[in-house]
């Protein structure tokens, strides 16, 4: 009885194991057959030729790849600001009466850009022009009194004591007239504070004070810049300073604009930054219309030549993320037959006009398709 127990239990572990088995090859058969391991093989060689041999060149126009030698520069950013940039700045303590300018307005030097309460200053005007009139007259007194005893003291009727007593009357008559002057000029002068005006031609980029304010001794109420004298302001670092001199033309590109114009370096702070080892280089010189103080733009530094590959831009595609060309080649195996393209991924660099530089994917002398004939189709 026991060995009968024994044959039955190891006939059903090999019946477990034979399933088991027979499942898993099943599964191996199934994913081979998915990942077309049946399936008839393609050719290798035959595609490869017919990657080489590209597609017809139909007609299109062809260009070759230029080796262009030009110049070589570098960029430091910067920022545009105003030659001639002014902070209007009240000096009394006297409340607002009169704003006459806005925010982008252009105004002419010795326009009327503020008024300030000026009733106190005009009283203590009147009160120093008083005093001057009465040092006057006190004068005119004086001299009527040292000629009557000049007179009498060449005479010999008056004594040289009188004679020097009105002399000296006369004398301070004379600085009470001047200490008076001076006192009015003072008053006139502080009431003119009252009324603030333009120093310059320009336009207001920033009012920070309305009718009803209090202005205070050393407060900022406008600031205004000259728009017709413009100059970046970069940060340029100190390898590259050793290049640029005081007076250098150079290029400047306002970004916002897209366009380039010519400047002349008109300073190089002799400080470098401790941080970022940079120069302050300062330019000046004729902008284009629009540019504004505050503007981002950059310094186009020179360097040497160096040697760039171009190819049109009209010969590039972009499929995706990728930049691709048609590059002319023959037919492999025909010496006499049609040209044909064969697609190839390039990596582009700058922009120069109508041409863009090719960084890789191309050499010197390749011809590129220009156009979008049927052979150019994805």
């Amino acid at each position: 009885m026991a060995t009968k127990q024994n044959g039955g239990k190891a006939g059903t572990a090999w019946r477990t194991v034979g399933t088991g088995v027979g499942f898993t090859a099943i599964v191996v058969i199934l994913l081979l057959w998915l990942a077309g391991v049946f399936e008839p093989k393609v050719n290798g060689t035959a595609a490869a030729v017919a990657v080489a041999a590209g597609r017809p060149l139909d007609g299109r126009t062809t260009v070759p790849a230029r080796l262009v030698t030009l110049p070589a520069t570098e960029a430091a950013v910067g920022s545009i600001r105003a030659v001639h940039e002014s902070a209007v700045a009240a000096k009394l303590l006297a409340k607002v009466v009169e704003v006459n300018v806005q925010a982008g307005q252009a105004v002419r030097a010795g326009d009327v850009l503020v008024r300030l309460d000026d009733e106190d200053l005009q009283a203590r005007l009147r009160q120093a022009e008083a005093t001057f009139a009465a040092a006057q007259a006190a004068r005119r007194q004086a001299e009527i009194e040292f000629q009557r005893l000049d007179g009498l003291y060449k005479q010999e009727h008056a004594t040289k004591l009188e004679w020097e007593r009105a002399q000296t009357e006369l004398e301070t008559a004379a600085a009470g007239v001047e200490r008076a002057a001076q006192a009015a000029r003072e008053a006139d002068t502080i009431l003119s504070y009252a009324t603030i005006r333009s120093p310059l031609d320009g336009i207001i980029v920033d009012k920070r004070v309305e009718v009803g304010d209090t202005a205070t001794p050393g407060q900022v109420l406008l600031t205004l810049y000259d728009p017709t004298r413009m100059q970046l302001i970069a940060r340029v670092r100190e390898s590259l300073t050793q290049r640029l001199q005081v007076g250098q033309d150079i290029d400047v590109h306002v970004s916002a604009l897209g366009k380039t114009c010519a400047g002349r370096i008109s300073e190089i702070v002799p400080e470098a930054e401790a941080a970022s080892r940079t120069f302050s280089v300062k330019v000046t010189g004729p902008c284009p219309e629009g540019v504004y103080t505050g503007m981002f733009g950059r310094l186009l530094i020179p360097l040497d030549d160096e040697q760039v590959l171009l190819i049109p831009e009209a010969a590039v595609r972009r499929i995706g993320q990728l930049n691709v060309v048609d590059v002319v080649a023959p037919a492999p195996d025909e010496a006499h037959a049609e040209p044909r393209v064969q697609r190839r991924t390039v990596q582009l660099g700058r922009v120069f006009g109508e041409d863009i530089e090719v960084l890789t994917g191309l050499r010197p002398g390749e011809l590129v398709a220009l156009g979008t004939g049927a052979a150019a189709l994805p």
